[in-house]
């Protein structure tokens, strides 16, 4: 993949319903921003099969997907993301995990049995993710897609394991940001002259009741960025308009 769209699936009803609060966005946006990569897309959504199984079938439909998944992979009857996983990343038939198994056997001995084993069963050829806390393991399949327990201080380290391996830093992207003292309809006829390669975003905001527009334009290409910001220049000086310049760097 040329530029990976990063997706944050966040299951729980406990969220929905306000019985807890989610930990999970904030902390995977500030992780890939830690590498200069950005969140592509980010669902939270309730413990239900099909919309899970909808979820994860429309993420592998992206080719550039690596996804983040969080909750559903324990014993417990309404943990369904293991199955679902299978389903849409394999062929639906789920295997005991040697390795997992044995962690459980391991800690539980006799109190493994007849639930908590289920755990260890994955999807075909699926790899384990550390659990620092109790060596009950999250696990990812085909080095991108990530699925993780639902306790943040189980799943954080094993976020951090994931784009530590596979995923540790994007290229560099240049950016320049300006706010001008007009409304973003006065710009429109430049944005969409914007080669599609070019990452940009127009905030329009108010002060003391006059508009302004913040536009942001980012690229790999140091060349195109500086090229396409220059266009809103060009058009802000042509017709008298101000603005100020609030940012030029690379991230």
């Amino acid at each position: 993949m040329k530029t990976p769209h990063f997706y944050a699936v966040i299951i729980g009803s406990e969220i929905l319903n306000a019985r807890r609060d989610d930990k999970h966005f904030l902390f995977v946006r500030d992780a890939l921003r830690r590498r200069s990569h950005t969140l592509f897309a980010s669902f939270i959504i309730k413990d239900d099969t099909s919309l899970i199984h909808n979820t994860f079938k429309m993420i592998k439909n992206d080719p550039d997907a690596v996804m983040f998944s969080f909750g559903g992979i324990g014993s417990t009857p309404d943990d369904l993301t293991r199955q679902i996983a299978a389903d849409i990343f394999r062929d639906g038939e789920l295997i005991p995990h040697e390795k997992f198994s044995g962690d459980i056997i391991e800690r539980f001995a006799d109190a493994a049995y007849p639930h908590r084993i289920h755990m260890a069963e994955l999807p075909k050829n699926a790899e384990l993710l550390h659990n620092s806390i109790n060596n009950m393991s999250g696990f990812y399949l085909d080095d991108r897609y990530f699925f993780m327990p639902g306790f943040p201080e189980m799943s954080h380290p094993m976020v951090e394991e994931a784009l530590e391996r596979f995923y540790p830093n994007a290229p560099e992207l240049h950016r320049q940001t300006l706010i001008a003292q007009t409304s973003e309809n006065t710009l429109i006829d430049v944005m969409v002259k914007l080669d599609k390669d070019v990452d940009f975003s127009s905030l329009p905001m108010i002060n003391n009741g006059n508009p302004l527009v913040e536009i942001s334009v980012a690229s790999l290409d140091e060349e195109l960025c500086s090229s396409s910001f220059q266009l809103f220049i060009n058009a802000l000086e042509e017709k008298s308009i101000n603005y100020q310049i609030t940012a030029n760097n690379k991230k």
